[in-house]
C-alpha cells in the first residue's frame, strides 16, 4: 500500500503571528460582553502565580485583552456561581468549569502515581473530608493550619491532606480569599452532570489537544502540548484524530497543526496595545514566543538581583501585533513607577506611554515616572510621551 502524504496549508510567518494573535483574543474587537469569563472560555486556560506588582496575573490577562475591567469584577467573575474551578493545566490555572471532566486523566493519574515528600498521619485525610462537608467552604488556616512552621515549605498534615483531596478531584478550591484557597467538596462545587470521571484517557487527551490548538490559533507539537502541560507522547497519540488541521509555517523547522475555524477567515482588526503579565498565554512558552515574535523573555523574579537583566517583573509591551518591549513596573503611592523600561526601538516610544497610561489608570495611580530605559536617548522622548498621553487622558 502507498502511503499518501497528509495533506498540509502553507502560512507565512506573518500569518501565523496575526492567527495565534486572534486566537489569543488580542487581534480584533474585544468581547465586551462575554467580559472576563468569555476570556476565560476563549483561552481555555488562565494562569495562576503569587506575585502581584501592578495587579495579580489572573487579573492581568482579561485586562490586557478587554482594556481596564473592574478588577472586583474579575475575581467575582471566576468564583462567584459554579463558572471556573482551580486546578493544575500550563501550572496552577483557573480553567472553565466545562472542562473539569477533561481532566479526569490527570486525576487518575495523581490517585494512581501518588508522589507526595510529606508523611500524611493516620486519619488526617479523612477528617479534612469529614470537616469540609460539616462545616465547608474553608481555608487550610480553618481546617487547622497551613504550616508547621514558618517556613513556606512546612506544610501541616492538614495542608497535605486537603491539597491531596484537590489532586485526587475529591476537593475543589472555590475562590481566593486574601490569595488562600478556599475549599469545598466537589460534590458541592461542581454540578452534577459534570461531576464524573468517566471519560478515558483518549477522549480527555483529545479534547485538550484541540482546545490548545483553538487556543494558540497554531502551534508545533511542543506548543500543543505545553498548553496544558501535556506529555510529547499523550499529543502524538491523539493528534491525527484531535480534529486540528496539520499546516507548514514559513521559518518553522517542526510540523505544525492549526485550528480549522482560524484558517477559515484571514485574521484582521484592531490590535490591542497593552502590557502583558509574564505569565499570559500569548507569551508563557519562552520558545514559542521567541520564534512568533523574534523576541526573548524570561522572568527575572526569581534571578540574583545581580543577574537580572530587564528587571524583577518585565512585562512585554504588545503594540501592532508585535512586542515592542519591556516595563518592569513598581507602585510607589499614586505613582506607576516604570523601574526599567527596554525599548525595541524609537518607533516603541508612544506605544510603550500608552501602555503605561493605561496600566496605571486602571489600577489608581494618578502619575507614571520614568526611571532607567535602557537606550538614555530615549529617556526624555519616552517621559515626554507619557506626560503627553496622561494629561490628554486627564482632560
Amino acid at each position: 500500500m502507498t502511503t499518501v502524504p497528509r495533506p498540509t496549508v502553507d502560512l507565512s510567518a506573518d500569518e501565523a503571528r496575526r492567527i495565534a494573535l486572534r486566537a489569543q483574543g488580542l487581534l480584533g474587537a474585544p468581547d465586551r460582553k462575554s467580559g472576563v469569563r468569555g476570556v476565560l472560555r476563549h483561552l481555555g486556560a488562565v494562569q495562576l502565580d503569587t506575585i502581584s506588582v501592578l495587579a495579580r496575573s489572573h487579573e492581568l490577562i482579561p485586562y490586557a485583552r478587554l482594556g481596564p475591567v473592574d478588577r472586583q469584577s474579575v475575581e467575582q467573575a471566576y468564583w462567584s456561581g459554579t463558572h471556573a474551578f482551580e486546578y493544575w493545566s500550563h501550572a496552577a490555572c483557573v480553567l472553565p468549569i466545562e472542562e473539569w471532566p477533561h481532566f479526569a486523566f490527570r486525576r487518575r493519574a495523581y490517585r494512581d502515581r501518588p508522589h507526595w515528600n510529606h508523611q500524611l498521619p493516620d486519619g488526617t485525610y479523612d477528617q479534612v473530608i469529614k470537616q469540609l462537608a460539616e462545616e465547608g467552604p474553608l481555608t487550610a488556616t480553618e481546617l487547622g493550619g497551613a504550616k508547621r512552621t514558618s517556613e513556606w515549605w512546612d506544610w501541616s498534615g492538614t495542608k497535605v491532606a486537603v491539597e491531596r483531596a484537590l489532586m485526587y478531584g475529591e476537593v475543589v478550591c472555590v475562590e481566593r480569599r486574601g490569595w488562600k484557597r478556599v475549599y469545598d467538596l466537589a460534590e458541592r462545587a461542581v454540578p452534577p452532570a459534570l461531576l464524573h470521571d468517566e471519560l478515558d484517557d483518549t477522549e480527555c487527551l483529545r479534547r485538550l489537544v484541540r482546545l490548545a490548538g483553538q487556543s494558540l490559533g497554531v502551534g508545533t507539537r511542543a506548543d500543543i502540548a505545553d498548553y496544558h502541560r501535556l506529555k510529547n507522547e499523550q499529543v502524538e497519540a491523539v493528534i491525527d484524530d484531535s480534529g486540528l488541521v496539520p499546516v507548514t509555517v514559513e521559518g518553522w523547522s517542526k510540523p505544525a497543526w492549526a485550528d480549522p475555524a482560524a484558517l477559515a477567515t484571514p485574521p484582521r482588526g484592531r490590535h490591542r496595545t497593552t502590557l502583558l503579565s509574564p505569565f499570559d498565554s500569548l507569551i508563557w512558552d519562552r520558545a514559542r514566543t521567541e520564534r512568533i515574535f523574534g523576541f526573548t523573555h524570561r522572568l527575572e523574579a526569581y534571578v540574583p538581583k545581580p543577574k537580572r537583566i530587564h528587571g524583577y517583573f518585565a512585562m512585554p509591551v504588545l503594540a501592532g501585533g508585535r512586542l515592542v518591549g519591556r516595563v518592569d513596573p513598581a507602585r510607589q503611592g499614586a505613582a506607576l513607577v516604570a523601574r526599567q523600561v527596554t525599548l525595541e526601538g524609537p518607533k516603541a516610544v508612544t506605544a510603550v506611554a500608552q501602555a503605561l497610561v493605561e496600566a496605571a489608570s486602571w489600577v489608581g495611580a494618578t502619575q507614571v515616572r520614568v526611571e532607567r530605559v535602557d537606550a538614555p536617548d530615549l529617556r526624555e522622548p519616552l517621559t515626554r510621551e507619557v506626560t503627553r498621553v496622561l494629561t490628554a487622558a486627564l482632560c
